[in-house]
């Protein structure tokens, strides 16, 4: 080895170990930075709403308009099944359509054809009641463009007299029995009104059985009132 070797060998350390020491410190990476970030907001960004969603959204459609129909409308119903004195009791329920439409102005609200639902609210058979046979029978609901409307409305009473009256109203002929089954619960304002049609009674489709029991039948028209006013949908 030459002379001054071993001292050049020391200085080359000693300015390697220098040059080690002064090497700055490493930084993070930038996707370390934005993490730390994004953990410090409470991770706001990663659950803010997309614009691009909301602008995709479907609008909620506006509700249909109701038109009111008031009480003290008239619904002239068609019954659709039989009804008698002898076999229905209070509660029984029976299916009848709307024979003709309700009119809100000129406007149709209610179609004819609509389905009404109604119950029987006291059936008396001649054979239990001293002959004296009656049915009352009510509406509960309406049902219009495929929604139920529950309705509240007058009774309708058909009722005979006991078995010592059958001369009698025989030889009245159709006045006195259009009397007896015109006859509404709560007033004698339809027995009126049955007295006047005369025979029309009998055409409706409601009379007399031969054991004096009362039946509504298939086809009958009965006319009720209504009582609580109804918001119909709109088409």
């Amino acid at each position: 080895m030459r002379p001054g070797a071993p001292t050049r060998l020391l200085v080359i350390a000693g300015l390697l170990a220098l040059c080690g020491c002064s090497k700055p410190a490493s930084t993070p990476d930038a996707t370390s930075s934005s993490g730390n970030a994004a953990a410090l907001s409470g991770g706001s960004s990663a659950s803010a709403p997309s614009t691009a969603d909301n602008a995709g959204a479907a609008p909620t459609p506006a509700p249909k308009p109701r038109i009111v129909v008031h009480a003290g409308k008239e619904l002239s119903v068609m019954v659709n099944q039989q009804i008698s004195s002898k076999t229905s009791n209070p509660g029984d329920r029976f299916e009848g359509s709307l024979a003709a439409p309700v009119m809100v102005g000129e406007k149709k609200v209610i179609p004819s054809g609509a389905r009404v639902i109604g119950t029987v609210t006291d059936a008396k058979s001649a054979g239990k009641f001293n002959g004296n046979a009656a049915i009352t029978v009510t509406l509960e609901s309406i049902r219009v463009n495929g929604e139920r409307y529950p309705i509240k409305t007058t009774s309708v009473t058909q009722a005979g007299k006991g078995r010592g009256k059958r001369t009698g109203i025989g030889a009245g002929g159709g006045a006195v029995v259009g009397g007896i089954f015109g006859a509404i619960a709560g007033g004698g304002k339809g027995a009126a009104i049955g007295v006047g049609a005369g025979a029309g009674a009998g055409a409706a489709g409601a009379g007399f059985t031969g054991d004096r029991e009362i039946e509504i039948s298939p086809e009958t028209r009965l006319s009720f009132t209504l009582e609580n006013t109804i918001a119909i949908s709109g088409n």
